[in-house]
């Protein structure tokens, strides 16, 4: 019997090696992995051109999507998370100390429908009282949705032979949010620092604070595929939650990853952020989660209304005490 093939867009992450080695495998479906571009690039491509059938994809440009009605959906497995407190750069020449320091100033991103950059623009304002109004916003890449700067909003692209991490280091903008660890910061340039210099400890805080954990990713679907084969959400839903499993359990010996200290990290983790902090599908904490995200998106103009969770994900339950066999 012949089995759906699909491509797969997607991260090459440990929590997913299970699936790409066939360990695991989504019952009726073959997957074939395309892992070799980098994320940016992978959500254009997903959104704006639907080269995929499933695609790891920005949190934020879903939900974007969604409220545009693009023609994807979601299942609520959560591939990549990161906390954002240590991606805020400062130009260290600016004066610029507590975050308070950001009203009024120049201030890039990458792109600004970017998760990582909601987040972090979110939680300045939420936090540290820096209203995302209060700046004057320059970005590098074009949205992976189309985007027009809602009234009020001070934004404009760079030229094209621009880059956003030289403008920071040579002092065209005061700061900088990124999603990834820039270039002045690994070359370790004096003229440029991180606004909060012990990320950890004000993550840490956040996490205590407030429970989040921050979503950045969400894995879609074109719509037109879940139309023709309805039982492919739950089938893929149980063979990602099952590889994920089984990659935490190998995670736990400490004999496969070449840090010397690696055990007391992952305990530390497992005591701040409990047993299974990639936890997939809408339970109460994943359910803050994204009603903060979205809420982010609606106060910043991004979106015309808050959608409710369970209009941006199809559901994965197989009904009450299904789902396995009894042996």
């Amino acid at each position: 019997m012949s089995r759906l093939q699909l491509t797969l867009a997607c991260g090459d992450y440990e929590i997913i090696r299970p699936l790409k080695e066939g360990l695991v495998q989504p019952d009726g479906i073959d997957l074939v992995f395309v892992t070799a571009m980098d994320s940016a690039t992978r959500h254009w491509r997903f959104l704006r051109n639907q080269e995929f059938d499933i695609g790891e994809v920005s949190g934020s440009s879903y939900i974007v999507g969604c409220d545009r009605g693009l023609p994807f959906c979601a299942i609520p497995v959560f591939l990549h998370r990161r906390f954002r407190h240590g991606f805020i750069y400062i130009n260290t020449q600016k004066g610029i100390a507590q975050p308070k320091d950001l009203i009024g100033k120049r201030v890039g991103v990458k792109s600004y429908q970017v998760t990582a950059v909601l987040w972090m623009r979110g939680i300045l304002e939420q936090e540290y009282g820096v209203p995302h109004t209060s700046i004057e916003w320059f970005s590098e890449l074009d949205e992976d949705v189309s985007f027009t700067p809602p009234e009020g909003l001070r934004f404009s692209r760079i030229p094209h032979d621009k880059s956003i991490e030289t403008m920071l280091a040579e002092g065209e903008i005061d700061a900088l949010l990124h999603p990834d660890i820039i270039a002045p910061i690994l070359d370790k340039d004096p003229r440029v620092g991180r606004l909060f210099p012990d990320t950890k400890a004000e993550e840490i805080a956040y996490y205590r604070k407030t429970g989040i954990f921050p979503i950045m990713h969400v894995l879609g679907l074109k719509a037109e595929l879940v139309e023709r084969y309805p039982w492919v959400p739950i089938n893929l839903y149980k063979a990602f939650e099952a590889a994920k499993q089984m990659a935490m359990k190998r995670m736990r010996n400490p004999r496969i990853v070449p840090l010397a200290w690696y055990q007391e990290a992952w305990d530390e983790q497992e005591a701040l952020l409990g047993p299974d902090p990639w936890e997939y599908g809408l339970g109460e904490a994943n359910r803050k989660n994204l009603e903060t995200l979205v809420r982010y998106s609606h106060q910043q103009g991004l979106i015309s209304r808050n959608i409710p969770v369970d209009e941006l994900f199809l559901p994965v339950s197989e009904g009450r005490k299904r789902g396995s066999f009894r042996t």
